[in-house]
């Protein structure tokens, strides 16, 4: 912390945020500081080239990000609309900080929607015999416009583990169940039968284990024995689309950091 401190400040920079943090059991210290980018004297590469030894020296993993450059984030939905309208209505109110080259979906039915906001929409059915021809098309249109992160926003498709793969980290997931319980088909209708009181939703990045990637954000609503599948599936809708937006803005302004199978969220 001092020597990252004392470079800073040496070079005149202006700390807006420093967060820390040291994990008790792997003995890891963790620090993102965002820094006002004319208050240094160097632009990105040059402070990557200034920064480099003292990475060296404490054998730091460590990235640089420019806010001036908004991520390249790709949406992809089926049929139910809500957090794809969230995130659009976000994106266009500026609340989100990110360019959104294209939705790509398994159904025509948010077309208009999504061309109404002026983003390309593409519709790649799935045929449930023949889902590679799928995953490959949406592997090239990813690839195609460069997609930083992926946003499943109720994609109604597990991806294959090559895509999990090659975009570790980079695929953010909404699941409509407050992880671990009720992973999965129908996690409302598990939570009826159980008769659960707390209801929940999770986003989470995806791994090739199904809804078990490091989880970003959470949150619940109570229910009571009164509540019918019909009424969580309702419930359950505002907290799905309020939990993947905390989790993509965090995941947009690099305040997640990978620790094996958790995450850490300044």
């Amino acid at each position: 912390m001092a020597k990252v401190g004392q470079f800073f400040s040496g070079h005149g920079g202006w700390i807006v945020q420093a967060n820390h943090y040291s994990d008790p059991v792997s003995g890891r210290f963790f620090m993102r500081h965002c820094i006002r980018a004319d208050s240094l004297p160097f632009d990105a590469d040059g402070l990557k080239a200034a920064f480099a030894p003292i990475a060296d020296e404490f054998e730091m993993d460590w990235q640089l990000s420019d806010s001036g450059s908004p991520k390249k984030v790709i949406l992809m939905a089926s049929k139910q609309s809500h957090c794809l309208v969230d995130l659009l209505h976000r994106w266009h109110s500026g609340e989100l900080e990110c360019d959104i080259p294209c939705v790509i979906s398994n159904h025509d039915d948010l077309r208009s929607l999504v061309e109404w906001h002026g983003i390309p929409y593409f519709h790649v059915p799935v045929d449930k015999d023949n889902k590679a021809e799928h995953f490959r098309r949406v592997t090239a249109i990813v690839e195609e416009h460069k997609a930083d992160t992926i946003v499943l926003a109720r994609y109604m498709q597990i991806l294959p583990p090559e895509i999990c793969e090659q975009y570790v980290g980079q695929v953010i997931n909404i699941h409509h169940s407050f992880l671990p319980s009720f992973v999965g088909a129908k996690p409302y209708h598990q939570a009826a039968e159980r008769g659960v009181k707390l209801i929940g939703a999770t986003c989470h990045y995806v791994t090739q284990e199904l809804d078990a990637g490091p989880i970003i954000d959470q949150d619940v609503i109570r229910i009571s024995h009164n509540d019918t599948v019909e009424d969580m599936v309702r419930l359950g809708k505002d907290v799905e689309k309020s939990v993947l937006a905390r989790g993509v803005r965090s995941h947009l302004e690099d305040r997640v950091l990978l620790h094996g199978n958790k995450t850490i969220v300044f």
